[in-house]
């Protein structure tokens, strides 16, 4: 991995200000302006498919998101140059972004759907999602689906794993033989092998709804998505370095 390259040092820097901020000043509540919000919530703004990358929610996301940007793009960088790196950072994190606001956009219209099928009016629905409360003479979705719908509406994405599963496909695609270990699977594997199995448990755990905790997998799935096109294409046609 080599010395620390000034790009992901400076990103690391601005994520860590980001992070510890609103920690001594508790009046910044920069996640409501920052965070990735869905677009038909009021907090939302175009501006956060950029600003969500700096988000995020505790100090095991912060660590294992560094890390990675660290770990994997290092060798990136010092490959391809400081802007063309930033530039295959930027597209990862934003189509991530993308990527997930879609993925929810769909599901929460299938529900939106079927609520109005119900006879339940716009009028009710949005009153439901700002209040959290309904009637349940007249709403007789599951409850679960009903979290659901109101979970899309009101949590927001943070953080820099999209961007960092970017990486982490494009380190693949270019250093496919690299031994890589997780803590609780400690049996080194190629990258080639270890990377496509981390975004099939993602797809798998998005899919299923099995996820443990809070884990926004199709922006994980979308980030990779991006960094794989970006970097097959990059490859075949053997770019050069943007100094």
């Amino acid at each position: 991995m080599g010395r620390i390259t000034e790009s992901i040092k400076h990103l690391i820097i601005i994520n860590v200000i980001l992070f510890i901020a609103p920690q001594f000043f508790k009046g910044i509540d920069l996640q409501s302006l920052f965070a990735l919000y869905f677009p038909k919530n009021e907090n939302f703004g175009f501006w956060q498919y950029l600003t969500h990358m700096f988000m995020h929610g505790s100090f095991s996301h912060i660590l294992f998101n560094m890390y990675g940007l660290w770990a994997f793009g290092t060798p990136l960088e010092q490959r391809w140059g400081r802007n063309k790196f930033l530039f295959f950072y930027f597209s990862a994190g934003i189509g991530a972004g993308l990527i997930y606001t879609g993925v929810n956009y769909i599901e929460f219209n299938g529900i939106y759907n079927e609520l109005l099928m119900q006879g339940v009016s716009p009028g009710a629905i949005q009153s439901m999602l700002s209040s959290g409360s309904y009637d349940t003479g007249l709403i007789t979705l599951p409850k679960e689906t009903l979290t659901q719908f109101y979970s899309l509406y009101h949590t927001p994405a943070v953080g820099a794993s999209g961007a960092i599963y970017g990486v982490l496909v494009a380190f693949g695609l270019s250093f496919p033989n690299a031994k890589l270990a997780l803590i609780f699977f400690p049996v080194p594997i190629s990258a080639k092998y270890f990377i496509p199995l981390m975004i099939l448990g993602d797809l798998f755990f998005g899919v299923t709804k099995y996820s443990i905790g809070n884990v926004a997998h199709f922006a994980h799935i979308g980030g990779a998505i991006i960094g794989f096109l970006i970097a097959w294409y990059w490859k075949k046609n053997q770019f050069k370095r943007w100094n």
